[in-house]
């Protein structure tokens, strides 16, 4: 599981049924500056993602999330997904390990 940060949502005109109840965020994967405090902006260049989520998180949130065949365990059917919103995070504690 990696961590992100929800940066946007998209929006689709049509969808596979196998989508319902859910939607898609567009995600900034955190690097280890973010664990460390830094800000989430400026983002780097090409790194977000697509990510389905049916938990609800929404602008701003933190989430962790799955990615390739992991992604696809949650549906009962074959679902064409590549990263999948597992959990809403509240709270992170970092501790770096020792050099």
């Amino acid at each position: 599981m990696r961590l992100g940060h929800v940066i946007g949502r998209v929006t689709l005109s049509q969808q596979d049924p196998a989508y319902q109840g859910g939607r898609f965020l567009l995600v900034q994967p955190f690097a280890t500056a973010q664990f460390k405090g830094a800000p989430m902006t400026p983002l780097a260049k090409g790194s977000s993602l697509v990510v389905y989520d049916n938990l609800g998180a929404d602008l701003g949130h933190v989430i962790g999330f799955t990615e390739g065949a992991e992604a696809t365990a949650p549906f009962e059917n074959p679902t064409p997904v590549d990263a999948f919103n597992a959990a809403i995070i509240d709270q992170i504690f970092y501790t770096p390990p020792a050099s």
